[in-house]
C-alpha cells in the first residue's frame, strides 16, 4: 500500500510539472507570435523605414533588464570581448594604447612584460603612425586597437615614431595569443615571512598558476599568506574551486548551486591535493570583491581556514551559464544561486537596497539568518561576505578622484616619460614633494573639475534655492559662503599632495618596470594591509 501511495504522489507531481511546462510553452508561443506580428505590421505600415536592428537589440536589452543585471545578450560583434572576459586572452601584440586626439597618432602606453610589443622594442611614448599602411589619423582608439589585434601567428607592420630618437621606423610584429594575467603580483613582503598575492580576476588557468605561485612563496620562507581579492569582480567558478583546493583537503565542499528545478543543482568539491592546510591565511576583501571572490572567501571562512579582513563584499551569488544563439550570438543567463558550505547565499536580498557602487546596502538583522562555520562560529547571510575583521578604508577627496579618473595623472606619466629616459631602480624610486611641484604646473594647465565636495553641495543648494524662488533673498549670505569655499586650482592640488603622490608614483613606475611595479608601489601606501598584518587571526583550521 505504501509503495502504491508513493507512486501516486510521484505521478501527481509529474503531472503538475507537465502542466506547468505546457503553460510556460503556451505563454512563450503567444508572445513570440505577437512580437513577430507587431514587427511585420510596423514594417508594412510605418511611415518611415524601420531601424530593425536597433529596435531588436533595444527590445532584447529591455526584456532582459526585467530579470537581473547579469542576464545579457552578447551579439556576434562582441564575442571577442566576451571571450577575453572568460579566458583573459586575445590575439595581438600585448600593449595598452592611448589616443588623446582622433586626428593624432596612437601612443604606446603600457606594453606588457615579455609581450611581442616589448620584445620588438616598443616602449611607452612611442607613437604608431600607421597599421599595415593605414594611417591611425581619423581612427578612434577602439578602431586602432581592432586593427592591431588579429589571429595569432599573423604579422602586423607598424610605422613607429620612436620617442627618444624621433626616427620613423617600420616595426614588424608577429601577433600572439596574449594572456592577461589575473595574478597581478606575487612576492614576499618586507617582513620576510609574509607572502602576498594579488588576484584581479578568475580566468581559465588561474587556479593552476595560483598553486604554483603559492608553492614558490613557501620555498622563499613564507610563514603566513595574504590573498588580496579587493576589487576582484569574479570570473570562472571552477577556477575559484581550484584556488580553494590549495588550502583544504581533497574532496572538501567549496560551493553548491540551486536552480529553478529544471536546471540541475550542482555541488563543487576540491579534486586536487592541497599544498598547505595549516599555514595562517588572510584574505583581503572589499565592496568590489564579487562572485568567485565571494566563493573563495566564503568557503575559507566557513571552513575556518582563513581570516577574512576588510569590508563586506559586493553580494553577487548568482551563477551564469553561456547559451549559444542563432547568428553567432550568445546568451549569458542566470541559471542558479550559489551557496557557501555552511548554507549561506551571498546574493543581496534585492537590487534596490544597494550602495552607489552597486554593492550590498544596509540589511536589517530581521532579514538575515545565522549559519555556523566548521568550528561553530556564527556567520550570516543577507548579502555578501561579512569579514571576520573589519578594516578601515581610506577615503579620497573629490579632487583626487577627479585628477585620476579624468586621466590627468596618466597624461602626466606619459609626459614624465618623454622628459626622463630612465628612473632609479624600483626600490629606490620615490616621487617626492619637490617632484610634485612639477605635477602642479602640469595639472594647472589642464581642464578638470577641481571643486571640493562642499563646493558641489553648495552649487546644488544654490540651484535648488533658485528653483524655490528664494535665492535672491539670500544673495549676501550665499556670496560669503561661496568665497569661503572657493579655492584656486594650485592651492587645492597642494592641499591634496599626500593623496595624489601615490597615484603618480604608481603610474610612473609602471611605464618603466611594467604592471607588477604598480602593485609594488601601491603596497608602500596600503594602510589596510598594514592593519591586516597587525590584526589577530582566528584559530587556524585543522
Amino acid at each position: 500500500m505504501g509503495m502504491k501511495k508513493a507512486i501516486i504522489i510521484l505521478a501527481a507531481m509529474a503531472a503538475g510539472v507537465s502542466a506547468f511546462a505546457q503553460g510556460k510553452a503556451f505563454e512563450l508561443g503567444k508572445w513570440t507570435q505577437i512580437q513577430s506580428a507587431l514587427l511585420q505590421e510596423l514594417n508594412r505600415a510605418y511611415v518611415d523605414s524601420l531601424p530593425l536592428e536597433r529596435m531588436e537589440v533595444a527590445g532584447i536589452d529591455a526584456m532582459l533588464a526585467t530579470l537581473d543585471p547579469y542576464t545579457v545578450y552578447v551579439p556576434e560583434d562582441q564575442n571577442d570581448d566576451f571571450q577575453l572576459m572568460i579566458s583573459g586572452t586575445y590575439g595581438g601584440i600585448g600593449s595598452l594604447i592611448y589616443k588623446p586626439d582622433i586626428q593624432g597618432n596612437v601612443i604606446i602606453n603600457e606594453p606588457y612584460a615579455g609581450s611581442p610589443a616589448a620584445r620588438a622594442g616598443l616602449r611607452c611614448g612611442d607613437e604608431i603612425l600607421a597599421v599595415d599602411g593605414v594611417s591611425t589619423h581619423g581612427l578612434t582608439a577602439s578602431e586602432a586597437s581592432d586593427r592591431m589585434k588579429g589571429k595569432p601567428g599573423t604579422e602586423v607592420v607598424f610605422d613607429v615614431l620612436k620617442l627618444r630618437s624621433r626616427d620613423t621606423v617600420k616595426v614588424t610584429i608577429t601577433r600572439e595569443r596574449i594572456h592577461l594575467p589575473s595574478i597581478a603580483y606575487a612576492g614576499m613582503l618586507d617582513d620576510g615571512i609574509t607572502g602576498y598575492l594579488q588576484l584581479t580576476g578568475f580566468t581559465e588557468g588561474d587556479g593552476r598558476q595560483f598553486r604554483k605561485e603559492f608553492a614558490e612563496l613557501k620555498e622563499k620562507g613564507m610563514q603566513r599568506f595574504v590573498l588580496d581579492l579587493r576589487g576582484n569582480g569574479g570570473g570562472v567558478l571552477q577556477e575559484a574551486v581550484k584556488i580553494v583546493s590549495t588550502f583544504v583537503p581533497k574532496g572538501s565542499l567549496v560551493v553548491y548551486s540551486k536552480g529553478n528545478g529544471l536546471v540541475r543543482d550542482e555541488r563543487f568539491h576540491t579534486d586536487l591535493e592541497p599544498v598547505d592546510t595549516r599555514m595562517p591565511v588572510i584574505v583581503l576583501v572589499d565592496s568590489g570583491s564579487a562572485s568567485a571572490s565571494e566563493i573563495v572567501s566564503g568557503a575559507l571562512q566557513d571552513m575556518d581556514r582563513a581570516t577574512i579582513m576588510g569590508t563586506r563584499t559586493f553580494g553577487k551569488g548568482l551563477v551564469q551559464s553561456i547559451r549559444p544563439l542563432p547568428y553567432n550570438g550568445s546568451l549569458k543567463v542566470t541559471t542558479a544561486k550559489y551557496y557557501t558550505p555552511s548554507g549561506r547565499c551571498v546574493q543581496a536580498i534585492d537590487y534596490s537596497h544597494r550602495n552607489e557602487d552597486g554593492s550590498v546596502g544596509s540589511i536589517p538583522d530581521s532579514l538575515t539568518h545565522e549559519f555556523r562555520t566548521a568550528h561553530g562560529r556564527v556567520v550570516k547571510d543577507g548579502g555578501g561576505i561579512t569579514p571576520d575583521v573589519k578594516l578601515d578604508v581610506k577615503e579620497y577627496s573629490r579632487l583626487t578622484y577627479s585628477v585620476v579618473v579624468s586621466g590627468i595623472v596618466e597624461q602626466y606619466a606619459l609626459d614624465y616619460v618623454r622628459r626622463h629616459e630612465s628612473i632609479p631602480a624600483l626600490e629606490d624610486f620615490h616621487y617626492t614633494s619637490k617632484d610634485y611641484e612639477d605635477f602642479i604646473r602640469f595639472a594647472s594647465g589642464k581642464e578638470f573639475d577641481f571643486r571640493s565636495s562642499a563646493r558641489t553641495y553648495y552649487d546644488q543648494m544654490v540651484s535648488q534655492l533658485e528653483k524655490d524662488g528664494i535665492k535672491d533673498q539670500m544673495t549676501s549670505e550665499l556670496d560669503a559662503l561661496r568665497k569661503r569655499l572657493e579655492m584656486e586650482k594650485e592651492e587645492f592640488l597642494r592641499l591634496k599632495e599626500s593623496e595624489i603622490i601615490p597615484f603618480i608614483e604608481q603610474e610612473i613606475a609602471v611605464r618603466y618596470y611594467f604592471q607588477e611595479a604598480g602593485v609594488q608601489v601601491a603596497l608602500r601606501y596600503d594602510d589596510a594591509l598594514r592593519q591586516a598584518l597587525a590584526s589577530p587571526l582566528i584559530e587556524s583550521w585543522n
